[in-house]
This record gives structure tokens, C-alpha cells and sequence, in this order.
């Protein structure tokens, strides 16, 4: 009997995609005094999107809308929250962007914000500000304004997810980096991911470059350029599952690419590396920081760190740490398929430069 195939997932869009609509909508009906029907945004994802308000609310000196969030069929705890932004003239020139009711905010490093910041990502950030100021810019409005966003009961949607554990107290994160929540389907991930390993093989590729995502991607593009595209695997959280399929294929080679949040869980031998998978183990991390000679102080901070990629950055001067890092990633990626592949992992910081490497095979 063949298999089903799954049924085509409805995509969503981001709580940040979600914040910047609402913020353009308050501010247009600050500057009109209509509300509008709807409000239209473009995303990073290159595509414009039509948001209609949950509510808009006028005050003596601000606005606030609302936008509901459909995240499509993604399981997201956001589903259905609405995202507020309230927006007000100031005095002081520029755009001034902060988190209110039910947005969480960082306390410990090693986060896409700083410690004391609301936790408003960095594209959803630019996304708000870019919309904003092009409204001011538009209706010639040489004036500052502020912006919060907020989330009713997002205090309380924040307990369903792993913020306090990170760091970000009191609230949801304003996320997203395309501005659509594509649904996440395993069965239609691993077969593109076996699909592209096929497309490889017909290409004449002995060796491929499996990576975590696009950002992994793009900066192992730029460090293996002899490789065509078509050696480009992105495996997602999928690394057991790609490096046994890579075998099977008969590749010869794997290079592993990707970061320390997720390469953290491979270094300890964990092959399935979602969020929810397995926790990193800072005790673990703690024990490559004093093989690679650390101080104990520095060993005690690594022990105590808030995220792996906090803990790359306490090590940063020592480059045996990374290195062993990533033998540890070979290692285990090699006993992970009982050998017969030789596997070199690639680590690199969030922002692009190559931490270290290794290579290992049996």
C-alpha cells in the first residue's frame, strides 16, 4: 500500500510579523484619526501580508490595536493571542520601542537581546521600526514616537514554553525571522531531506554538507565553495536521521554545519536536536572547558551558563575548547551510523566566524 501523503499545511505568521501590523495600524489611525479596515506589511520573506485588527482603541494621547495571531496548523502556544501595540507621540525625536504587559524580558546573556531588554528579536525589531518610520516619512510627520507591545496573557502562555529556563522573565518573545510560521510536518521534512540527498547522488557528490539551517547553510557555502549546491543537505534537527541516509546513499563524506545551540546536543551524543529533544548539558560543556584548560573560574562560569552559545562565548579565548567541541560532534556522528563515513563538523558563532573544526572517521 503506498503511503498518504501529507496533507498540505496551512502556513501562519509570526508574532513579530504580527507586532509590526500592529504598530503600523495604531500609528496610521494616531496620524489619520480613521482606523483602517486593514493594514498591509512587507515581510522578510519578501512578500507583502493584509492584517484586519482585533480591535483599535483611541485615547487622550495614543492608540492601541490589536492583531490575533493565526499561526496556520503550526501547534504554536501564540495561536489565537492577540498582539498589541500602542503608540504614542513624544517629545524626544525617534522611534522608541519597548515591551509591555505579557512580553517577556531577557536577564541573563547569551540571548538575541541583552540582559534588561524586552524580548523583541532582532529582525521583529527592524521590522517595527522600518514600518513605522516609513508611515512617519510618508505623512511627513517629523515627530518621535513611542512603541510597546504587549501580549494579554502572555504571562501566562510564556509557562507552555522554555523562556524562564533561558532567562526571559515575565512574558512571550516577539520572534521571527521571515515573518511566517510554516508548519513543521516530520514526515514531509525527512523525506526533502532524503530527496536532497538523492538529487546529490545524481549529481556526482561523494561528500555533502549537512546543515541545521539557512543562516549554518550560508556561512558553510562560503568555507566549502568547491562544493556545488546541489551538496547542500539542510538537515534541520534531523542529524542521526541524515547522516544514516547519507550512508545508505553511499556518500562518502559528511561535513556537519551549525551552531553551538544545537551542536551542543550532538557533541553529547544526542541526534534528534529540537528545542525539545534533550536539554544541553552545561555539566557537559563545563568538562570539555576543563579538558581544554580553562581556568576554574571559567570552567564554574561555563557550568552556569544560560545557553551553549553563552558558554562558547565565556571560552572564546581558548580555541581548544572548540576544537574539542567538534570532535566530539564526529565522533559521535560516525559511531551514530556504525562507521564507514568520514564526518568533519564545522562550528561556527551566531554571527558567521568558524569557531573550530574536526574531523574523525573509523
Amino acid at each position: 500500500m503506498k503511503p498518504v501523503p501529507d496533507k498540505p499545511l496551512r502556513t501562519g505568521y509570526t508574532t513579530g510579523a504580527c507586532a509590526t501590523a500592529a504598530a503600523k495600524l495604531a500609528l496610521q489611525t494616531l496620524i489619520t484619526g480613521t482606523s483602517p479596515e486593514s493594514v498591509s506589511i512587507y515581510l522578510p520573506a519578501k512578500q507583502w501580508a493584509v492584517f484586519s485588527p482585533e480591535f483599535v482603541e483611541r485615547k487622550e494621547n495614543s492608540v492601541k490595536a490589536g492583531i490575533k495571531k493565526d499561526a496556520g496548523d503550526d501547534p504554536d502556544v501564540t495561536h489565537g493571542a492577540v498582539i498589541c501595540a500602542e503608540v504614542a507621540w513624544t517629545d524626544e525625536l525617534g522611534i522608541h520601542l519597548d515591551g509591555g504587559e505579557g512580553v517577556g524580558r531577557a536577564t541573563k546573556p547569551g540571548l538575541d537581546v541583552e540582559p534588561g531588554e524586552a524580548a523583541i528579536n532582532p529582525v521583529p525589531r527592524r521590522m517595527i521600526t522600518e514600518a513605522v518610520n516609513a508611515l512617519l516619512l510618508e505623512n511627513g510627520a517629523g515627530r518621535g514616537v513611542s512603541v510597546v507591545i504587549s501580549i494579554p496573557g502572555g504571562e501566562e502562555l510564556a509557562e507552555k514554553t522554555l523562556n524562564a529556563r533561558l532567562g526571559i522573565i515575565g512574558g512571550l518573545s516577539i520572534l521571527g525571522t521571515s515573518g511566517i510560521v510554516r508548519p513543521f510536518s516530520t514526515s514531509a521534512f525527512r523525506a526533502s531531506i532524503v530527496k536532497a540527498i538523492e538529487v546529490a547522488v545524481a549529481s556526482g557528490c561523494k561528500h555533502v554538507a549537512a546543515t541545521t539551517g539557512g543562516r549554518s547553510e550560508k556561512f558553510a557555502m562560503q568555507h566549502l565553495s568547491h562544493l556545488p549546491e546541489e551538496a547542500f543537505i539542510e538537515m534541520g534537527d534531523f542529524v542521526g536521521f541524515t547522516l544514516k541516509h547519507c550512508k545508505r546513499l553511499g556518500i562518502e563524506k559528511v561535513t556537519l554545519a551549525g551552531m553551538p545551540g544545537k551542536f551542543s546536543k550532538v557533541a553529547q551524543g544526542v541526534m534528534m536536536v529540537h528545542s525539545k529533544s534533550a536539554p544541553v548539558d552545561m555539566n557537559f560543556l563545563a568538562d570539555m572547558a576543563k579538558e581544554a584548560g580553562a581556568a576554574e573560574a571559567e570552567i564554574e562560569a561555563v557550568r552556569e551558563a544560560n545557553t551553549a552559545t553563552h558558554a562558547a562565548d565565556i571560552m572564546a579565548g581558548y580555541p581548544d575548547f572548540f576544537t574539542i567541541f567538534c570532535r566530539n560532534c564526529s565522533e559521535n556522528a560516525v559511531r551514530e551510523v556504525r562507521g564507514g563515513l568520514v564526518v568533519d563538523t564545522l562550528l561556527f558563532a551566531m554571527k558567521g566566524p568558524l569557531l573550530g573544526k574536526a574531523e574523525y572517521s573509523e
